[in-house]
């Protein structure tokens, strides 16, 4: 089935950079429109001082920036903020996460979600919202169901749920999936300087990870 419309949901700016932006702007510069939600600003980032303003109290607005720039650079022209508070996701209430997700996904009626699969993406919050999403697209008629595409790179994924379903070559779209994650240089200054660094070495992984992204697909049940 044809994209219409694609719907993205991740909990932190930069979330969108590292295993998806490829499959992201292939959709954009074919002309499908993408939403993107994305919860918090990841006001607990860990890496102050880049820049060197960065402090706990200046990181939410250099991260907004940064997740303006990283849309702009991405053909994303619809970005939602849900306004919640970083690593608190976990503690929301579900049903009402769920709820405010249920609004986008009946207003936008995307063809495919892209997200986290819960239980299998590391971060409580990539977790948690994972399974807001799920619920939400639950609550649909069979029919009226979008797709949902998600990440999973918890240690044991392949073994838990087989080999991802949805391989996307996006080699095309390496440099300019850089200049994504280089747009979040608060969070990625430091890794950008060691990928770079394997890059010049002809990195195999670095390079896998650059060029192919992976999803599976979430078996929705009642």
């Amino acid at each position: 089935m044809t994209d219409k419309h694609i719907l993205v949901i991740f909990p932190h700016p930069d979330d969108e950079a590292f295993g998806v932006s490829g499959t992201i702007l292939s959709h954009t510069d074919a002309g499908t429109p993408v939403t993107y939600i994305c919860l918090t600003l990841g006001e607990m980032g860990r890496n102050m001082g880049r820049p060197v303003m960065a402090n706990r109290e200046s990181l939410p607005d250099i991260r907004l920036k940064e997740l303006k720039e990283a849309c702009s650079l991405l053909g994303i022209e619809d970005l939602r903020r849900f306004g919640m508070r970083d690593k608190t996701v976990e503690f929301t209430d579900r049903d009402a996460l769920s709820e405010r997700l249920s609004d986008v996904i009946s207003e936008v009626n995307p063809t495919t979600i892209i997200t986290f699969y819960p239980g299998y993406a590391v971060h409580p919050d990539h977790d948690a919202t994972g399974a807001a999403v799920v619920d939400a697209v639950r609550k649909l008629p069979d029919e009226n169901r979008p797709g949902i595409h998600a990440i999973a790179f918890a240690d044991g994924s392949e073994e838990a749920l087989g080999e991802p379903d949805v391989v996307r070559d996006v080699r095309e779209y390496r440099e300019r999936k850089l200049q994504v994650i280089e747009a979040h240089a608060s969070q990625t200054a430091g890794l950008m300087e060691q990928v770079r660094s394997r890059m010049e070495e002809h990195d195999e992984t670095i390079e896998y990870m650059l060029q192919t992204e992976r999803f599976w697909t979430y078996p929705v049940e009642d």
